[in-house]
């Protein structure tokens, strides 16, 4: 799921540590879409960048 969403066979970041830091955000990512109650990653990722400046620090709570 996260490679057809987030392309993650494409990424660019191949060296230390980045591989390991860049899934651990696509999974923060994926959980909190869940946990805002979106069913479909890729229409939630959408619904989020209506909003760029806001929905994503709604869905964690910071706005």
């Amino acid at each position: 799921m996260r490679d057809t969403t987030f392309a993650e066979d494409a990424s660019k970041v191949r060296t230390g540590h980045g591989p390991a830091n860049m899934a651990t955000l696509r999974n923060l990512a994926v959980n909190t879409l869940r946990d805002a109650g979106h069913r479909s990653i890729a229409a939630g990722l959408r619904q989020v960048s209506y909003g760029p400046f806001t929905h994503p620090l709604d869905l964690i709570g910071l706005a």
